[in-house]
């Protein structure tokens, strides 16, 4: 049997909100595989949800820049929060989000080699910045949207949460009014047809894990999964989502009355699946107190 730590139980515990020996009873059934037990503990009903699905540790800053018909979004982490103040750090990441709005890099690898205004690339700003500050940095991820036909929206929640969002009709108001729901409510996608199927797939198969414990007719549970996924679909999808300004009217209820769809939204959230070193807190003060490396 698999060794079992606290960390991994006190993790279990915060994604599924489950008791601490229902985690432990869990993770060694999985050998100490975490998304196992997570699906295992829905399965078998003592997880209503999975509530972390990444540990959000990463410091840095999230920058938009808008222009006429199109915005950029950028996300720069660097190891601690002092840094995120430190002003030739918000220096470079305004640049590099004003770099990916007049460049429009095709991926990262472009963006780092593309120049700045002072003729240097990204990549080379960057290890200057490092060098001057004394603490890491990188250059995580860009999306730039551009839009035509209608509207963009852009919402920044502090230096944490940004979101883009493309309308095909409306206006900007509606625009921002999206992206700032799509800011709190954090959907995966747009609509129903948007969810990947193995992702369905798999909701499908923990649905009726959960109803086949009703003792009901095959017939029935049917109906009780369909029934889940749908209420599923609508938490998950942008249009299926009650409207954080007007939770009396969903998204897709109020983007039909303004005549206007979503093509496409970005969000980022800062250190979004990234896992920050956890260690022991005295000891890594007593280090730096010592000049230890």
């Amino acid at each position: 049997m698999a060794d079992i730590t606290a960390g991994q139980v006190k993790e279990l515990r915060e994604r599924t909100g489950s008791g601490m020996m229902e985690c432990k009873k869990a993770l060694q059934q999985v050998g100490g595989d975490i998304e196992a037990a997570v699906e295992l503990m829905r399965k078998a009903g003592q997880a209503k949800a999975d509530k972390k699905a990444g540990r959000i540790a990463a410091e840095g800053l999230i920058v938009i820049k808008q222009a006429g018909g199109a915005a950029a979004i950028v996300e720069v982490n660097c190891e601690t929060d002092f840094v995120t103040k430190n002003d030739d750090f918000r220096t470079f990441v305004d640049a590099v989000a004003e770099t990916v709005l007049s460049g429009a890099p095709a991926d990262l690898a472009a963006l780092l080699a593309q120049s700045m205004d002072n003729g240097q690339s990204v990549e080379q700003n960057r290890r200057e910045c490092i060098a001057k500050i004394g603490e890491n940095m990188n250059v995580r991820r860009f999306a730039r949207l551009t839009s035509d036909q209608g509207a963009l929206g852009c919402y920044l929640h502090g230096t944490r949460i940004g979101v883009l969002v493309e309308l095909v009709g409306g206006d900007a108001d509606l625009a921002k009014d999206i992206a700032m729901h799509i800011a709190a409510s954090r959907p995966l996608c747009v609509s129903a047809e948007d969810v990947p199927a193995d992702l369905v797939a798999k909701e499908r198969d923990i649905f009726a894990a959960q109803a086949a414990t009703s003792g009901k007719p095959a017939n029935i549970i049917d109906k009780m999964v369909e029934g889940r996924l749908r209420k599923y679909f609508e938490e998950i999808t942008l249009l299926g989502q009650p409207f954080v300004k007007d939770p009396e009217q969903s998204v897709g209820q109020l983007l039909k009355a303004h005549q206007a769809t979503v093509t496409r939204f970005t969000r980022f959230e800062l250190g979004e699946g990234i896992e920050k070193k956890s260690g022991d807190f005295a000891a890594e003060v007593m280090a730096q107190v010592r000049g230890d490396d």
